[in-house]
């Protein structure tokens, strides 16, 4: 959304050509990374704040049906993008279940 003019300002399928359920929220960076591993493809994507690009995906060990969270390091002062992949549940498409809680750096 653009909060200027309360326009749509993009929209794109989230997990693949056709989309998936989303079962969790989204965060967005300071530098405009949007992150979010809500869906129940097990993957985690990045999309760029303007104009709805993926930048970036990875596989989970399950589905990430959570809000991802974001911290800086107090020795590396780098920024880490974690999210927690727990999987199951109904809608999830393997039955996959983790404990996993999956951290990335940010160059």
């Amino acid at each position: 959304m653009d909060l200027n003019t309360g326009e749509i300002a993009w929209r794109v399928p989230l997990g693949g050509a056709t989309g998936a359920w989303n079962l969790g929220g989204s965060m967005v960076t300071a530098g405009g990374l949007v992150f979010i591993g809500g869906t129940n493809d097990s993957r985690f994507r990045a999309f760029d704040a303007q104009d709805g690009k993926q930048l970036w995906e990875t596989p989970l060990e399950a589905s990430g049906y959570a809000t991802p969270m974001t911290y800086v390091g107090t020795k590396t002062k780098k920024q880490f993008v974690v999210i927690a992949a727990g999987g199951g549940g109904f809608l999830s498409k393997h039955g996959v279940v983790s404990d996993v809680l999956a951290a990335y750096a940010l160059p």
